[in-house]
This record gives C-alpha cells, structure tokens and sequence, in this order.
C-alpha cells in the first residue's frame, strides 16, 4: 500500500527540487484514508451528476440546459476527484504530459465550447455536438492512463473500417 501510495504522488524515486506548489502538495493535512474517500466521494457526485443530467434532459423546455450543466460538472468533479489521490501538482503536471497533453487541451476545450454553445451561442445542436465530443475527448483521455489502450482502440478501429 505504500508503494502505491508513492506512485501515486509521484514520490516514486524522483528527488526533484521541491517548488512552492510541491510543498503545498506535501503539506495537505489530509490522510491518505481521507484522500481515498475525497477521490471516491467526489468521482461519485460527478457520476451521480452525469446520469442526473442524462435523465433531466426529458423535461420539457428545460430539460436540455439541465442535462449541459450537470452533464458537464459531473465530468469535471470525475476530473476533479483524481486530484485528491495525486495531489493538484502531480494531477496537472501528468495532464501535461506529452502523451495526453492533446487529449487534455481537447477535453477542457470541449467542456468549455459545450457551456459557450448552451448559454452564450444559445446554440442547443452545437451544444449536443460538443457534449459528444466532450464525451469522447474525456474517454481518450482517460485511455492515456493505460499502457498500450489507445493503441488498441485504434487498432480495432482500423480493423472495423476495413
């Protein structure tokens, strides 16, 4: 449990100076029993948010801002909730990452344009548009994490277009 209690602070080996965001990581008053239950807490109120936004989207006239709004802050508490394991420093430099950084740019550029469309564009077939691009940025990105899946789901669609 240590060992990946390491890994997942990035505490794994490398002795890098530490910076001012790096202390304050170290110094979070949170347990890692707390930090377990502030990830599990909050990746469930963004699911809870999602599936709430998905059946809101019924209601008439409503309904559809409803479904943007949760559907959205659901994906961004999801994202959130990896910050209570790895600290906000180790989380928003491994987002950063060259292997994700793309898919990183392209999920927050999404969540970003799904709100824009919905209340500024007032645009409700963008909005459903980027919800799906949302949706699809939020899966690549969680592919990047592991080894080998995106090249896989690649693969597979290559075979599937042939």
């Amino acid at each position: 449990m240590d060992k990946l209690k390491k890994v997942l602070s990035g505490q794994d080996g490398n002795n890098d100076d530490l910076n001012i965001l790096q202390a304050a990581n170290e110094a979070s008053t949170l347990s890692w029993g707390n930090r377990v239950k502030g990830f599990i807490g909050c990746f469930l109120l963004g699911v809870v948010c999602s599936v709430m936004g998905v059946c809101l989207l019924w209601i008439p006239r409503i309904g559809f801002i409803l479904f943007i709004v949760f559907y959205t802050f659901g994906n961004i508490c999801s994202l959130a909730s990896t910050m209570f394991l790895l600290g906000p420093f180790n989380q928003l430099k491994r987002m950063c990452e060259k292997t994700r950084a793309f898919a990183t740019i392209l999920m927050l550029l999404c969540l970003a344009l799904t709100l824009c469309a919905a209340f500024w564009w007032k645009n409700f077939g963008l909005a459903l548009l980027f919800c799906i691009l949302q949706f699809l940025a939020f899966a690549w990105y969680g592919l990047s994490y592991i080894p080998f899946a995106r090249d896989a789901v690649l693969k597979m669609f290559t075979i599937c277009v042939k």
